[in-house]
């Protein structure tokens, strides 16, 4: 999997993804944004911005002086996101590219977001100079990749993986590996060995809520790359995997649906 072809959805998974995706990452973004201490007046880049939620959010915090940038490689998800009202605040620039080669002028910024892109650069190294060459001196980074898999994660892999095959079960398991999600130690070498000052890698966790699990597993998964694939089964198929998925949680199970523990690593750097 990797950011040119991997994680490419089309216009109708780029609606559900907003709809039903960003109600699962929407739960870590505010922390994100907390902890990238965004100031009035500030240019703030959201780096695979996805459907824009990191954008709507930072627009409040810099302020009708401040401008904010989302950057994604996805046209669908792009045009979602130009479709959804921002908060009050900035402006949202929204453009095409990728994080290996972007087109912004040097000095650009003075805080770049990223919520789990990370992995999915095709070369992270090079996504990390990018960053670095397009913040102002004494700029800063936030950035967070998963530290674990979760059992989310797990119950929908495994499920997976019995109806739909090895291959279809490891491109929805990618992003978690540790040959995608690198380790604490080695996100903080990247990152000095790019260049960046004052480098930080923060554990940070919090229990996760999903609602109605089978209703939200289908609904999750159609804004996801394996969407064709799941998709393609018969609807005793997909019912059967959703009721795996929901006896894979069983430990976590809270009404009809679950709350389980997850845990990012979250990179803070400066220029």
């Amino acid at each position: 999997m990797n950011e040119l072809s991997g994680y490419q959805i089309s216009g109708a998974g780029a609606r559900m993804y907003e709809r039903y995706a960003t109600q699962y990452m929407g739960q870590w973004a505010p922390d994100l944004i907390d902890i990238a201490a965004l100031q009035p007046g500030e240019r703030v880049l959201d780096l695979a911005c996805g459907t824009g939620l990191l954008a709507r959010l930072a627009t409040p915090r810099v302020g009708l002086a401040g401008h904010v940038t989302g950057l994604d490689i996805n046209a669908e998800m792009l045009a979602v996101a130009r479709e959804i009202p921002p908060e009050r605040g900035a402006l949202i620039e929204w453009i095409e590219g990728s994080a290996v080669a972007m087109t912004f002028a040097d000095a650009s910024f003075e805080v770049i977001v990223c919520q789990q892109g990370l992995q999915f650069f095709p070369d992270r190294e090079a996504a990390l100079r990018e960053m670095l060459r397009v913040l102002v001196p004494g700029g800063r980074v936030a950035l967070s990749v998963w530290k674990s898999p979760s059992p989310y994660n797990r119950a929908v892999g495994d499920a997976l993986e019995q109806l739909a095959g090895v291959e279809t079960a490891e491109k929805y398991r990618a992003g978690r590996r540790l040959r995608m999600a690198p380790s604490a130690d080695t996100l903080h070498g990247m990152a000095v060995a790019t260049g960046f000052r004052a480098v930080d890698v923060l554990s940070r966790t919090r229990t996760i809520r999903h609602p109605a699990i089978e209703t939200f597993v289908l609904n999750h998964l159609a804004g996801h790359p394996v969407a064709v694939t799941l998709a393609a089964l018969s609807e005793d198929g997909r019912a059967e995997f959703a009721r795996l998925v929901k006896n894979g949680l069983a430990d976590y199970a809270e009404g009809d649906g679950v709350a389980y523990p997850d845990e990012v690593n979250v990179v803070t750097a400066r220029r």
